[in-house]
């Protein structure tokens, strides 16, 4: 089982882009827009390759937005990362660890260990510590090997660090541009939009009850 971490096992950034771009005036969908430009080579894209700092990302995301029509500096975009948990889906993960071999394919950047998740006073380094990833048998984190999805490099790495073959494996993201390139290695591939009917299918398709009560 590989899992991406946000969006998946907490809220999708997605929904406070949008109340950002609410509160701003500024049409929805926006910042989704500025990170699809160019996407293999833009702020975020390096960013998440550790080829930025977090204050190179803030002039760099500055510029990119401003060139789209909003000039939105880097460092307002990054708090908006730090998503809420979900409970019902790290508790998935929970029970699926117990039988199976769990993996973390996330792309994320080094300062994320200062934000902190908007449903408490917990960084994200303590919830990945502490909470989640000490769940997983392995984690890969695009800062820190220089990969990011949806280079099928990093989904190869995870196999092989796990020890398995794709045509084994079923993987959840909450993007279909990142499923793409698992399931072109043959792996089963859950789009997460709803939570819950996530779960239902990793249930039916694992043949395990993921809503028992620890």
């Amino acid at each position: 089982m590989i899992w991406d971490f946000g969006g998946v096992l907490t809220s999708s950034p997605f929904e406070a882009f949008a109340d950002f771009e609410m509160r701003q005036g500024i049409e929805p969908g926006f910042i989704r827009r500025v990170n699809s430009h160019n996407p293999d080579n833009n702020a975020w894209a390096r960013l998440e390759r550790d080829e930025l700092s977090a204050e190179g990302f803030d002039l760099a995301f500055a510029l990119e937005s401003e060139a789209l029509g909003h000039r939105i500096a880097g460092s307002e975009i990054l708090p908006l990362i730090a998503g809420t948990i979900r409970p019902a889906m790290v508790q998935a993960l929970r029970i699926i660890s117990e039988t199976l071999k769990t993996g973390c394919i996330t792309n994320n950047f080094k300062a994320i260990s200062t934000l902190q998740t908007q449903d408490s006073k917990l960084s994200f380094a303590k919830l990945y510590k502490r909470d989640i990833m000490c769940l997983f048998d392995h984690v890969i984190e695009s800062a820190i090997v220089g990969i990011r999805k949806p280079d099928p490099a990093i989904y190869k790495m995870m196999t092989e660090a796990l020890d398995v073959d794709p045509e084994r494996c079923i993987y959840l993201d909450d993007l279909g541009i990142n499923l793409k390139p698992a399931r072109a290695m043959g792996m089963q591939t859950i789009k997460v939009t709803d939570p819950s009917a996530s779960i239902d299918q990793l249930s039916s398709l694992l043949q395990i009850d993921l809503r028992a009560h620890p």
